[in-house]
C-alpha cells in the first residue's frame, strides 16, 4: 500500500472515529423536493443525552431537516435526500438499512397529538407488539407500565388502561404519545413543536418531561418558541432559508450568538 492510499484510510477512519463521538451526525446532508432544494448541505453534530434544539422561522428547513433523521421523508413523493447522516456511526441511508427498525430507534412525537383510535393500553403495546419486545402479557404489562411511568401519565391513566387515548386532554395525549415513542426503547426522540398545540399548563408538563428524558435518550425538538428553545436544550441549531446559520451550547447562542441573523431572529426582527 503507497503512502496516499494509507494516508486516505486513516482520514476515512478518523471521519469514522468522529461519527462515533456523536449520537447521530449529519453531513452536507440537502434536501430536494422534485426541482426545488429545502436544505443545503447542513453540517450538524447530535450529541448523546443531549437536547438540541433546532429553530429559525417558518418554512426555513428545521422540520425537513428534522425528519431527515428518521427517513420521513421517505414517505414524501419527489423528496431527494443527499449527503451523509449517521447513527453510532452507520449511514442511515444505507441500503442494507431496515427502515423500520431504524424507526424504532429514532422515534418521533408529531406537532399534534395523534393518539391511535385504540384504548390507551393498546397505543403503547402497538409498537412493542410490532417487533416482538414482548415474550407474554406479563412482558407487556411491565413495559406498558414503565412507558406511562416515564412519560408522566402513569398515575392519571392507570385507572382507565381499557378507555380510549382519544378520549384524553390534549396534554395527556401528547404524553401518551412519548409513551408510545418510547416503548420500543428509541435511542433517539425527534419532537416537532411537540407544544404548539398545547395549553401553558400542558407545556409545562411536556417540558418537564422533556428534561426528566434528557438521562436516558437524545432528543432532537424543533420549536417556534425561543423560551421554549431556551428552557428545554443544551444546544441550539439556528436554520435560515435552508441553510444551517450556526449552532452552539444554548446559553451562547441566546447571549452571544456569532451570526446576526441570530441575533435578529431572536430580537424578534424577523421570523
Amino acid at each position: 500500500m503507497n503512502m496516499m492510499s494509507e494516508a486516505a484510510v486513516e482520514k476515512a477512519l478518523d471521519g469514522k472515529m468522529n461519527e462515533v463521538s456523536y449520537k447521530m451526525v449529519g453531513r452536507e446532508v440537502s434536501v430536494y423536493y422534485g426541482d426545488k432544494r429545502a436544505l443545503f448541505d447542513v453540517n450538524l453534530n447530535v450529541r448523546e443525552n443531549t437536547v438540541t434544539a433546532l429553530i429559525g422561522p417558518s418554512g426555513c428547513g428545521k422540520s425537513t431537516f428534522l425528519r431527515t433523521l428518521n427517513r420521513m421523508n421517505d414517505t414524501i413523493d419527489n423528496c431527494r435526500v443527499t449527503g451523509r447522516i449517521t447513527l453510532d456511526g452507520d449511514d442511515i441511508y444505507d441500503k442494507e438499512i431496515d427502515v423500520v427498525e431504524l424507526r424504532a430507534r429514532v422515534g418521533m412525537v408529531f406537532q399534534k397529538p395523534n393518539p391511535f383510535p385504540k384504548s390507551i393500553y393498546e397505543n403503547v403495546a402497538y409498537g412493542p407488539k410490532i417487533h416482538g419486545l414482548a415474550r407474554n402479557k406479563a412482558d407487556m404489562d411491565h413495559i406498558v407500565e414503565a412507558s406511562l411511568q416515564r412519560a408522566g401519565l402513569w398515575t392519571e391513566v392507570k385507572d382507565r388502561l381499557h378507555e380510549s387515548g382519544t378520549g384524553l386532554s390534549g396534554g395527556q395525549q401528547q404524553r401518551l404519545c412519548i409513551a408510545r415513542a418510547i416503548a420500543v426503547s428509541p435511542e433517539v426522540i425527534l419532537m416537532d413543536e411537540p407544544c404548539s398545540a398545547l395549553d401553558p399548563i400542558a407545556t409545562a408538563r411536556v417540558e418537564e418531561l422533556i428534561h426528566e428524558l434528557r438521562a436516558n435518550y437524545t432528543i432532537v425538538i424543533v420549536t417556534h418558541s425561543m423560551q421554549q428553545a431556551a428552557r428545554v436544550s443544551q444546544r441550539t441549531a439556528m436554520f435560515h432559508l435552508g441553510q444551517l446559520v450556526e449552532e452552539n451550547d444554548t446559553d451562547k447562542m441566546f447571549t452571544n450568538p456569532d451570526d446576526q441573523r441570530t441575533q435578529d431572529y431572536i430580537m424578534g426582527r424577523f421570523g
